[in-house]
């Protein structure tokens, strides 16, 4: 899970961002650091993450990204419905690639399975979607 606060400083767990940034975006670095819930099996606990997100919030976070989008529905829906902040659902570029491999193997229907899977993090609670498929969607939205 990762947030944004007003500074634009990440907050929260972004397991595979903290594992592999040896090279960290400038907007990452902050005087007291990126707030960051280690992967596991801190991120596996929604009790934690719900602590971390109403620190972050009282910390002046104005939006809470939740990263990777479709392994943490559930922290969607809790973030959702616990503190009704504005909540973003980031499907990361494993979640737009497993689906893209899938199909070119002809095992799936990109489309179908693209859109349902947005659609589960809006029902999940997400507020805004971010996706490498944003210009898939929107050729197939405006068909």
């Amino acid at each position: 899970m990762t947030m944004l606060n007003r500074r634009g400083v990440l907050l929260g767990a972004a397991g595979l961002v903290a594992a592999a940034a040896a090279r960290r975006p400038a907007y990452a670095q902050a005087p007291a650091g990126p707030f960051t819930l280690p992967p596991l099996p801190y991120a596996a606990n929604a009790n934690e993450a719900m602590r971390e997100v109403a620190l972050d919030i009282q910390e002046g976070a104005d939006i809470v990204m939740v990263k990777p989008a479709l392994a943490y529905l559930d922290i969607i829906h809790r973030v959702k419905t616990e503190f009704g902040y504005p909540t973003a659902a980031y499907a990361v570029s494993a979640e737009y690639s497993m689906i893209k491999a899938a199909a070119a193997k002809g095992w799936i229907d990109e489309r179908a399975v693209t859109l349902e899977s947005l659609l589960a993090m809006r029902r999940a609670g997400a507020d805004i979607l971010i996706t490498y498929a944003a210009a898939d969607v929107a050729k197939w939205l405006a068909e």
